[in-house]
């Protein structure tokens, strides 16, 4: 895991420091969509001369150089996904918690949608949808918006 973690960041054009390798292998192998903060918690014993300050930069650099990706809640925070297939996410306002989800025919609505609209002098580059919601009972009946 660590040499694919050192090639994908010399061919992004970063150096392979320690502190990248690590906060990026715990992003990585984290399925829970962490903050900052949750990853330091994560590396901080065996790693105890990186700090939060740079643990934000490199998440920052990483972000930047598209290895990872910024995903702000309607909390205000901010979660890191290393999952860079297309797909969207599910954020459940009672858990504070993210799943993905995906979904090609939805994507595909959405692309035919864009295509069928010719928008003038623009290229979509990227579609990023996230659902905000709460887990109910599984027996009872759910409205849709």
């Amino acid at each position: 895991m660590i040499n694919d973690i050192k090639k994908r960041l010399s061919d992004a054009g970063l150096k392979a420091t320690h502190p990248r390798i690590v906060v990026y292998k715990e992003l990585i192998i984290s399925d829970q969509h962490p903050t900052a903060e949750a990853i330091y918690e994560n590396i901080k014993t065996d790693n105890p001369s990186i700090s939060l300050g740079s643990v934000y930069r490199i998440l920052d650099v990483l972000v930047d150089a598209g290895l990872i990706q910024l995903v702000l809640v309607r909390t205000g925070s901010k979660r890191y996904d290393a999952n860079m297939c297309p797909h969207g996410h599910i954020y459940c306002l009672k858990s504070d918690t993210l799943q993905d989800f995906y979904d090609e025919e939805l994507y595909g609505l959405i692309n035919d949608f864009f295509r069928k609209k010719k928008l003038k002098n623009f290229r979509i580059n990227e579609i990023k949808l996230r659902l905000n919601g709460e887990k109910v009972d599984p027996d009872s009946d759910v409205e849709m918006i």
